[in-house]
């Protein structure tokens, strides 16, 4: 899937604390570095760790009029495989579109938990053990970024790494923004 529309969505559905609104800002900072506008914005519900959330993305070639939420994404992105089974993600997965899922399982055990019929290009990474080898933490979410770049090419991976380390390296230090840097690439070279 190759960013060839005029508008590209994405919807992460994550629980807090998982980094799906920090992902959705670098990916956003990494594409109007690229010259595209963009939006990304979150959806909280109760706002506690754990927590069910939505964040919504939109990257364009042109200016984007619209600032409603996103109902017919291009991409759906879930950091935590539990959340296929709400009624918030299947509403929002349908024929033809892209889901990536964070998950030890198969793309065949996945497909069983998604709606009938869906026949999306679906991509499995189990991101958190990818993030838990390369930054000794178990947030996914930069390893998400190397997989949103590789399967879509809405943005670069060296935008990707420039951004985190722009938006990042003050807060994390150097060796922590290092690792995750490494976890985008590692995100974007998985099968």
């Amino acid at each position: 899937m190759k960013f060839n529309k005029d508008t590209f969505e994405i919807i992460f559905f994550a629980r807090a604390g998982q980094g799906a609104k920090s992902a959705a800002e670098i990916l956003a900072q990494a594409a109007l570095a690229e010259g595209k506008y963009i939006q990304a914005f979150p959806y909280y519900g109760p706002e506690r760790s754990g927590a069910p959330t939505k964040t919504y993305v939109r990257l364009s070639n042109h200016p984007i009029r619209t600032h409603e939420p996103i109902v017919d994404p291009d991409l759906v992105v879930v950091l935590d495989e539990t959340l296929l089974k709400t009624e918030a993600v299947t509403n929002n997965i349908t024929e033809g579109e892209s889901i990536i899922v964070n998950t030890r399982k198969s793309n065949e055990e996945i497909k069983k938990i998604l709606p009938l019929g869906f026949s999306g290009n679906l991509k499995t990474i189990n991101a958190t053990a990818l993030a838990l080898d390369t930054t000794g933490q178990t947030l996914p979410n930069s390893v998400i970024l190397g997989k949103i770049a590789q399967i879509t090419e809405i943005v670069s991976l060296d935008s990707l790494q420039k951004k985190f380390r722009e938006i990042f390296e003050e807060k994390l230090g150097k060796e922590m923004t290092y690792k995750n840097i490494l976890a985008i690439e590692k995100g974007y070279d998985s099968l």
